[in-house]
């Protein structure tokens, strides 16, 4: 369970941190090698640099673009923007509990996705994964309904473009990122 969002310690920015996914069984899940970028408004960003690395059971991949990820203050989603040329703009994983555990973010992913991609438009992906979890897992009803109505608001925000999905926001996270040069 991740430490009370007010209250979590947040690493200095710049320190690398290990961004550790779960399923709702406890299984593992992604992990990825992350940088702290610190704190706005929308929540707390890190960083991945191209070149690092995410990795879960069976698969490891290395960026080959630099991306951010907000972690928002309630903990059920965490938004991923990749830089450019990556066909894939946004990736929204739902999500219970993301937040800070021992200075490091932690989360449980709940399958849906809201994406963002240049060729296939905005739209909620995995739903098949979640009608499987959903049942297999048990997930409690009062979760089920609250995620699948987030999913929706997510999707028309990213639509709109309102922020912290729009350019601007995580243009400026981009660029810390890159000033950091880590």
């Amino acid at each position: 369970m991740p430490d009370d969002p007010s209250s979590a310690i947040r690493p200095e920015i710049g320190q690398r941190v290990r961004f550790r996914w779960r399923k709702w069984n406890g299984g593992v899940h992604w992990e990825h090698d992350c940088v702290f970028l610190g704190s706005d408004q929308w929540g707390d960003w890190v960083g991945q640099p191209a070149g690092w690395v995410s990795e879960r059971p069976g698969r490891q991949m290395v960026t080959r673009q630099a991306c951010v990820m907000l972690l928002p203050p309630g903990g059920e989603y965490a938004y991923t923007r990749n830089a450019d040329p990556n066909r894939t703009q946004i990736y929204i994983d739902l999500a219970w509990d993301v937040g800070w555990q021992g200075g490091e973010p932690v989360g449980i992913d709940m399958d849906l996705d809201v994406v963002k991609h240049t060729e296939r438009g905005i739209y909620i992906d995995d739903r098949d994964e979640w009608d499987e979890h959903r049942v297999a897992y048990g997930y409690p009803l009062d979760i089920v309904a609250r995620l699948e109505a987030l999913a929706v608001d997510l999707e028309q925000r990213v639509r709109g473009g309102v922020a912290p999905f729009d350019d601007a926001t995580p243009a400026r996270w981009l660029a810390r990122l890159e000033a950091l040069g880590v």
